[in-house]
């Protein structure tokens, strides 16, 4: 079993992502349970890339078995696009909010009429002239 722990964790934490993104209507807790499932993702590749005994990959005159350092860069840059996504994930909550009052899933998909009244205050068509 204890070979196998990194692996049931893995499976634990990616249910659990997924369950939050399945069941809460708020959209800040779905963006966290897309960060918590993508972690899963992470330890995951992480532990394949694991050999037990494995040293560094570095060339000496004996032969011994190494750990491959591949999917640790790639980790990595996942971890570096994750942040990003977040980021622009949490500015959509934040516009959505500044728009429509409200963070719910729920309450913005039920009020018909926030579709219909929304003017969007960056479209150019609603400036107001200016005389020069």
């Amino acid at each position: 079993m204890g070979g196998l722990f990194n692996y049931w964790f893995v499976i634990v934490l990616m249910m659990l992502g997924f369950y939050i993104v399945m069941v809460s209507p708020n959209l800040v807790k779905k963006i966290m349970g897309l960060n918590i499932f993508q972690t899963s993702a992470f330890l995951l590749y992480i532990s394949v890339g694991k050999i037990s005994g494995g040293t560094a990959p570095i060339l000496t005159d004996t032969t011994m078995p190494y750990s491959n350092p591949l999917p640790h860069v790639l980790i990595l840059t996942a971890i570096v696009v994750g942040v990003a996504t977040t980021a622009l994930g949490l500015a959509l909550v934040v516009r959505i909010h500044s728009s429509f009052g409200s963070i719910n899933e729920d309450e913005l998909l039920d009020d018909e009429d926030t579709y219909r009244d929304f003017e969007d205050p960056l479209d150019p068509a609603l400036e107001e002239p200016t005389d020069r």
